[in-house]
This record gives structure tokens, sequence and C-alpha cells, in this order.
């Protein structure tokens, strides 16, 4: 066995990412029989294109889901991986299962009828599903796939991938169903796409500060000293007395930006400083 298939097996058989992928199906399943089902939610999706299918070329939805999860699957093996297609093949197994345990639970299709509430709640457990199913390298098949490839091939972001496709099943759909839940099912979209890029940018998010102080090696040694963080420092000139000097340029989390403040400032009580949220740092 090569060392590249070696890797590949290990990058299948992660328990966490395994994990993962169960948990996010599993709120993603109990978000479909507690909110969607009972109230009869226009969905996007692979359900959701079916019931066009069904509706106009009377094609049964389950047989229409089996033929076109097949075609994404395949898709994914040449177009994705092995690995992510052999990831994704637990979520096609696993969601069936979990939604007839689901639905076999009462009181889970009884917490609440109003439409609204079920459109916001649904939305929500949709978003974090396939999130968290997508951030551990996998999918929940079907119409996953196409957004994540468009992302691999030409850099469109999930969300705007997931956005697009369900938008344009839920204009399908309003054709032939109710008009208000047709809206419904537009706003259901346009929450959980939100939520889906909230979930991938989870733990990723981090600060970037820039710091102008006269005393910036003081503050550059206490970054590196207490904060065990990387500095780049720029050279700068004031605009009003054109004095020389340095900025200082780190990257640190959420949770230690507070703590880099209060530092800089016992260092430097006019020390300038310039924050921004940044979505994703490498290297």
């Amino acid at each position: 066995m090569t060392v590249e298939s070696k890797k590949e097996l290990r990058s299948i058989f992660n328990l966490k990412k395994i994990f993962f992928v169960l948990l996010g199906n599993t709120i993603y399943c109990a978000g479909i029989v507690a909110f969607v089902l009972p109230t009869g939610l226009v969905t996007g999706g692979t359900t959701g294109l079916g019931l066009i299918v069904n509706h106009y070329f009377g094609v049964p939805i389950e047989l229409f889901e089996a033929i076109f999860n097949t075609v994404m699957f395949l898709l994914a093996v040449v177009l994705l991986g092995k690995a992510f297609a052999l990831t994704s093949l637990i979520s096609t197994f696993y969601f069936p299962v979990i939604l007839g345990v689901f639905q076999k639970i009462e009181w889970l299709q009884d917490l609440t009828d109003d439409p609204m509430l079920c459109t916001v709640f649904a939305a929500v457990s949709i978003g974090v599903g396939i999130g968290m199913v997508i951030k551990a390298g996998a999918s929940t098949g079907g119409m996953d796939i196409p957004p994540l490839i468009l992302n691999k091939k030409m850099g469109v972001p999930v969300s705007v991938g997931l956005y697009t496709f369900d938008f344009l099943i839920l204009i399908g759909q309003m054709f032939f169903r109710d008009t208000e839940k047709s809206l419904y099912g537009i706003l259901l979209v346009m929450i959980y796409t939100v939520l889906v890029d909230k979930v991938l940018l989870m733990g990723k998010n981090q600060m970037q500060v820039k710091i102008m102080s006269e005393r910036y090696e003081e503050i550059n040694e206490m970054i590196h000293q207490k904060l065990d963080r990387g500095t780049t420092l720029y050279k700068t000139e004031t605009g009003y007395l054109h004095k020389d000097g340095f900025a200082i340029f780190t990257v640190v989390s959420n949770r230690e930006l507070p703590k880099l403040n209060e530092m800089v400032l016992e260092i430097d009580s006019k020390a300038f400083m310039v924050i921004n949220q940044v979505s994703e740092v490498k290297g």
C-alpha cells in the first residue's frame, strides 16, 4: 500500500470526522422531522427537486432520489476525491436510518404548529447540521455535492451555491404549491445558508491588530513573551510631524484580544490600535 493510500484511509476512518458527520446528520434529521414534515414546508435540496420531477414527469420521489444521489456520488468520486466521496457514504446510509427513528418519536413532531417558529428552527437545524458535515470534510449527499464542486473548481462560496440551487428549486415548486408555504421556504433557505457559512468559519475567525506606539519595542517583546504570538514590524512616518517609527502587526484569537489590549495600554496608554476581524488565517 502506497503512502498516499494510507493517508487516504486515515482521512476516511478519522473518528473525530465520523463523529461530526453523524452528529450533523442527526441535527439535520431532527429539524426535518420536528419542523418541516409536520407543517409541510416547501424545501430545497434533493427532496425539493424530487417533488418537481414527480409533479411534472410522474417519477416516484424515492426512485429519483436514489438515481440522483448515485450520480452525485460518482461525480464526487471523480471531482472531489475518493476520501471525500466515501466519507459522504456515511451520510447516505445514516440519514434515512436516523430519519426513520425520529419519525417514530411522536412528541418530536408535536413541538409547535406555528409556521414561523417551524421555519426558523428548521433553518437553524438544517444550517448547523449541514455546516458540521461539510466542515468535517464530507457532505449529506445529493444537492450538497454541486455547491462543493463549484467551491473547489471555481471558488464559489458553499453558502452561495446552496442558496442558488435551493432558490431555483423553490421557484420550481411555487408553480404548484401553496404560495405562503413557498414564501416560508424562501425564508428557510435564506436563514440556513447564512448559518452554514457561520458554522464553516467557526473556530477560524481571528483578530488582526495593528499597533502604533513610540514604545513599540517593549510591546513587541511583550507579545512574543506573554502571548507567544508572532509579529511583523512596518516602518511608519507620522502624517503631521513626520516622525519615523514602527507599527506592530499581529494576529490573535478573540479570547486573547482583551488581554492584548490591556497589556498594550499598560505599557503605553497613548498607543494607537486598529483591530479587524479576519475570517481565516493560515501559516
